[in-house]
């Protein structure tokens, strides 16, 4: 029999003291108090809910179940063919029968036995859900971006503060030591005096209109609902297939529902590790200006190329731009190109991507972080170490702090480039500075009857 959710979550921070010791230290624990690979009964796990599991949603589902500290309970999606494939994946790797499937996130959040969820949507419907999350509660593994907008992000924020709920923020390129190590070398100036950053992301993707098609039943994907808070459009299949082409599904190309690569297709990723590299996470940059394409016909509507150039109040400059204009900045490096992020300083740089890493001199790719150094906090295992932190209740390597300030870079970022000119930036306030069409851009319609 389960517990109610005070003892519950008293249980799971009383393992997490365990784990950590009451001095905050490590301790060396069997793996049996971490109720990891130890079968542990269910009513010692963390029950987790899935809000979302397509492509991206179905991988964190396969992945949390093979976690034996967690016991999976239910989950939801607008598409009755997701909803019916997680019900058969659970039961097929219970052995039995238990797990229920929504079609409405707000049943699953309403339970009370559910400790922690994922949110894995279209990126639109991420400030919705996340934000009644937590109000009712749960500690959340929250895919990347944060918001449709800057005023959804604080709203996250300060829903997931007042709660006081446990937020992992999808960016786990942070639970990856070859960028803790380039963020390292730069705060700690093995690189000399950090002047620049660039930072390169993968375009967006074009894609034509396509012809209105009959809206599919709702009870096999429910359209009016995956729209939510964006416009009514007529459907079409490619507007919302979780994959198209090969590649993530077109809607994150598509401005309704996304940044598209300048933000959260991939830039929000990217730009993340230039904040944790530049010492920048609390804050953001001072004035940002740039520009960009954005396809004036088509589905696909987010820049296909742009060049921003944020500068701080230190006088570090941030240059985020698409591949392409991106390895013009940084070709007298004789880097890899593609995605990735350069710190450079006065003696030296550092490229980490994706699989690689690079640096000049090339010892610093053996050096080490001496113990009165800049450390960084340390994670292998994104999930992990958002399970970690529902039991001790500590801040997670990704938290909704930062995950706002990444988040509203991008944001910025996509409002210079539609602007066309010069802004300023109040990182304290939040706002921009002396700018009423800039400021009125932080905030999105939502369509009735969804509202923050």
């Amino acid at each position: 029999m389960r517990d109610s959710s005070t003892n519950r979550r008293q249980f799971l921070k009383s393992m997490g003291a365990v784990a950590l010791g009451a001095a905050g230290f490590p301790y060396i624990v069997p793996s049996e108090v971490l109720g990891v690979n130890s079968g542990l009964p269910p009513s010692e796990k963390i029950t987790m809910g899935f809000i979302g599991v397509g492509s991206m949603g179905g991988g964190h589902l396969r992945t949390f179940l093979g976690y034996d500290d967690v016991q999976a309970v239910a989950a939801c999606d607008l598409r009755a063919m997701f909803r019916q494939r997680a019900v058969d994946r659970v039961e097929r790797y219970y052995s039995g029968k238990g797990f229920k499937a929504y079609r409405d996130y707000r049943e699953l959040l309403a339970r009370d036995d559910i400790d922690a969820v994922t949110v894995v949507t279209p990126d639109h419907w991420h400030a919705l859900i996340g934000i009644e999350a937590a109000r009712n509660r749960k500690d959340m593994y929250y895919e990347k971006p944060l918001a449709m907008s800057v005023t959804e992000g604080k709203a996250v924020r300060e829903t997931v503060n007042r709660y006081g709920v446990v937020f992992q923020f999808g960016a786990q390129q942070r639970s990856d030591e070859k960028f803790r190590f380039a963020c390292e070398l730069a705060l700690n100036e093995r690189i000399g005096k950090l002047h620049t950053i660039v930072v390169s992301s993968y375009a967006s993707m074009t894609f034509p209109n396509q012809p209105s098609q009959p809206v599919p039943d709702k009870d096999e994907f429910d359209y009016d609902t995956w729209l939510g808070p964006a416009q009514w459009v007529p459907y079409t299949y490619e507007r919302c297939a979780s994959r198209t082409m090969g590649t993530d599904g077109l809607w994150t190309h598509i401005y309704d529902y996304s940044l598209g690569g300048l933000g959260g297709a991939w830039g929000i990723h990217h730009v993340d590790i230039a904040q944790w590299g530049n010492g920048t996470e609390d804050t953001g940059p001072v004035e940002i200006e740039g520009t960009g394409v954005i396809p004036a016909d088509g589905l696909a509507d987010t820049p296909v190329e742009w060049e921003v150039e944020h500068t701080y109040a230190s006088g570090v400059k941030m240059i985020h731009a698409s591949t392409r204009i991106a390895a013009k900045r940084s070709r007298q490096f004789a880097v890899r190109k593609g995605p990735g992020i350069l710190f450079i300083g006065t003696e030296g740089w550092v490229l980490v991507g994706r699989g690689y890493l690079q640096a000049e001199p090339k010892s610093l790719l053996t050096a080490t972080i001496g113990p009165d150094e800049v450390h960084l906090p340390a994670s292998v295992n994104h999930r992990r170490d958002f399970l970690e932190c529902v039991r001790s209740r500590k801040r997670t390597i990704c938290p909704v702090e930062t995950a706002v300030r990444s988040d509203t870079i991008c944001h910025m970022d996509d409002i210079a480039i539609r602007l066309g000119r010069k802004l300023r930036w109040d990182p304290d306030r939040e706002e921009f500075i002396n700018d009423e069409t800039a400021n009125r851009m932080l905030t999105r319609p939502m369509r009735s009857p969804w509202r923050l």
